[in-house]
C-alpha cells in the first residue's frame, strides 16, 4: 500500500471513530426506542443552510428528526423505532434508510480517477501526433 492508501484508511477510520464517539446515547433515547443514522455528503453540501433545511424536509417524511449537524459533510439524524411501520407507504423517491446526500464518496472517487485518466490520455496522444512520443 502507498502512502496515499494508508493515509486515506486512516482518515476514514478517524471519521468512523468519531462518529461513534459523538453518537452516545442518553437515557431518554434509549428507553424510547430510537434508530439514528449520518447522511453523509461528500462534497461538503451541508455548509448550505437551504440544503440543510431540504434533507432536514426529506428526512422528515420517513418521521427522522435531525440531532445535528457534525461538519459539512454529515448530519445525524433519529427517529422512532415504531416509525418503521409507516416505510411501506413512503413515496417510491424516499429510502428512509439513505445516507448519502448527492455523489457518494465511492462516486466522487471514480469520477476524479476517470478526469485523471482521460487528461493522461489526452497528454500521451497530443505527445504521440506531435512526435515527441516514439
Amino acid at each position: 500500500m502507498s502512502g496515499a492508501h494508508v493515509a486515506i484508511a486512516h482518515a476514514i477510520i478517524k471519521k468512523r471513530q468519531e462518529e461513534e464517539e459523538k453518537m452516545g446515547y442518553n437515557q431518554e433515547e434509549l428507553e424510547k426506542d430510537w434508530e439514528f443514522k449520518i447522511v453523509k455528503s461528500a462534497t461538503g453540501n451541508f455548509k448550505k443552510y437551504a440544503i440543510v433545511e431540504q434533507v432536514k424536509a426529506e428526512e422528515s417524511e420517513a418521521g427522522w428528526v435531525m440531532v445535528e449537524k457534525f461538519d459539512n459533510n454529515r448530519i445525524r439524524f433519529k427517529r422512532s423505532r415504531k416509525a418503521m411501520q409507516n416505510d411501506p407507504y413512503l413515496p417510491p423517491h424516499i429510502d428512509p434508510y439513505c445516507t448519502n446526500y448527492g455523489i457518494s464518496e465511492a462516486a466522487l472517487a471514480f469520477s476524479i480517477l476517470g478526469v485523471i485518466f482521460a487528461i493522461i490520455g489526452v497528454f500521451l496522444t497530443i505527445l504521440y501526433f506531435t512526435g515527441n512520443l516514439q
